[in-house]
């Protein structure tokens, strides 16, 4: 990852905010559509929600999120949030799949 723009005002603080901000939408939204995705390769509900590999993602973010210098914690929080509603949405997919 590219070291942090160094800013020469507040303006230009907020436009890189503003840049990152969408970048991380169009990621999430890159994230979502995969999951969706996933539903195809599974065959049971329990197979979807994968607590195992949703206990992998958690831990290799709170890494992550050690070695970046941010509160594991708050990656933490939203992934949880991200991942939940992923599962859900994935769950629908796989249900409106009528593969169960």
């Amino acid at each position: 990852m590219s070291e942090v723009k160094k800013c020469n005002s507040l303006q230009e603080v907020r436009d890189e905010i503003d840049l990152l901000d969408a970048k991380l939408v169009e990621l999430i939204s890159q994230r979502s559509h995969l999951i969706r995705q996933a539903a195809s390769f599974k065959d049971s509900v329990d197979e979807v929600k994968a607590d195992d590999r949703i206990e992998d993602i958690m831990q290799r973010v709170r890494q992550l999120a050690i070695e970046k210098n941010i509160n594991p914690n708050m990656m933490s929080e939203l992934f949880t949030i991200m991942i939940n509603d992923m599962v859900e949405t994935e769950i629908s997919e796989f249900r409106n799949s009528g593969t169960f």
